[in-house]
């Protein structure tokens, strides 16, 4: 592979000879090709690590709807007062006051 780091042999295009021309020409061919390769390769990698992102979060709010639905179907301790509240009235007990 030609070296990407092409140095012109003067300041102008039109001071190189065709030989000199079509060697800088290969050079800028095969620094475009790397960049487009590099480019290529990060935005694949940007494109894995926004759906590991995004699995990441369906995971996390799987889990917490879980979560929230167990409690949901959980028995709740009761407290005393709330047993006593829950019980049905006994018999009126009816006294008669004689006078």
């Amino acid at each position: 592979m030609i070296s990407t780091n092409y140095t012109f042999p003067c300041d102008t295009v039109n001071g190189l000879t065709l030989n000199q021309k079509r060697e800088a020409v290969k050079a800028l061919k095969a620094s475009i090709a790397e960049s487009v390769a590099l480019r290529r390769e990060s935005k694949m990698l940007l494109k894995v690590l926004r759906a590991e992102k995004a699995e990441a979060r369906r995971v996390a709010a799987i889990a917490k709807a879980k979560a929230k639905l167990d409690k949901l179907m959980a028995p709740a301790p009761v407290g005393a007062k709330a047993i006593k509240a829950n019980r049905k009235p006994s018999k009126a007990v009816i006294t008669k006051v004689t006078a």
